[in-house]
């Protein structure tokens, strides 16, 4: 399992980098993994600001739909638009060229909560 310990992760398996006050998230190696062949993205919150934990969006595989969380609080200012073509980036390079969106973060400290690789790992039993 790929985990770089670079990112930050969630409780609702997406990953975060961190750049001064934008966020990239997408979803985990072990959540693509658990979802199986992604068949289609969609992310209609650009240019909207959420809170975290608000729904942005959804990823369809083959047998089911999952809704993504915001992990931090701000303005969705950028989505992958290579998502729209090739879904399946997000499952043969999740960290990488399937990342989802770019955040304009409102609330640094809210990074504070987010787990660090070894934290995630824990979680998913890894």
């Amino acid at each position: 399992m790929n985990l770089p310990a670079e990112l930050k992760y969630t409780k609702d398996h997406e990953w975060v980098k961190i750049d001064g006050d934008v966020a990239t998230v997408g979803i985990t190696d072990f959540a693509q993994g658990e979802l199986g062949d992604i068949v289609y993205v969609e992310v209609e919150t650009v240019d909207e600001t959420l809170d975290k934990e608000e729904v942005f969006g959804t990823v369809e595989a083959v047998k089911t739909v999952s809704d993504l969380f915001l992990p931090l609080s701000g303005e969705i200012i950028e989505f992958n638009e290579i998502l729209e073509d090739e879904p399946e980036k997000v499952n043969t390079d999740p960290y990488g060229e399937g990342w989802m969106i770019k955040i304009k973060m409102s609330d640094l400290s809210e990074t504070e909560g987010l787990m660090s690789d070894e934290d995630y790992k824990a979680l998913i039993g890894a």
